[in-house]
């Protein structure tokens, strides 16, 4: 009888994402902060970011996946619409509009946006 091989199984590959490109750091600006966003991302597993004003739905979630490492499940983009202000009594001004997207992380998933 011949002598059978040793075959050493290669260790599972996990399935990974692409390394970011530069694009995708363009596309997503940052994470937007406040109570109702952190509380999406406590409750509802959904991360709330600033993204660039031509970028769309499918560009978002390939660049979040590969920044973050993270499987995206839905993207919602809402335009934020500028809003007129006064600076004291006399000077009148306008907060700035922006695109932002609503991202629902796959369950099971978490990223900390407050890396030290």
């Amino acid at each position: 009888m011949a002598a059978k091989k040793k075959v050493e199984a290669a260790p599972a590959k996990k399935a990974g994402f692409p390394k970011a490109t530069e694009k995708d750091f363009a596309v997503i600006s940052k994470p937007i902060i406040t109570e109702k966003s952190m509380a999406k991302m406590q409750n509802e597993n959904k991360v709330t970011v600033r993204v660039a004003p031509t970028s769309n739905r499918t560009e978002v979630k390939l660049a979040f996946e590969r920044i973050f490492q993270v499987k995206v499940d839905d993207v919602r983009i809402v335009n934020v619409h500028a809003k007129a202000t006064t600076r004291g009594t006399r000077y009148q001004g306008s907060i700035q509009g922006y695109k932002k997207a609503i991202v629902t992380i796959h369950e099971g998933e978490a990223i900390d946006l407050f890396k030290e």
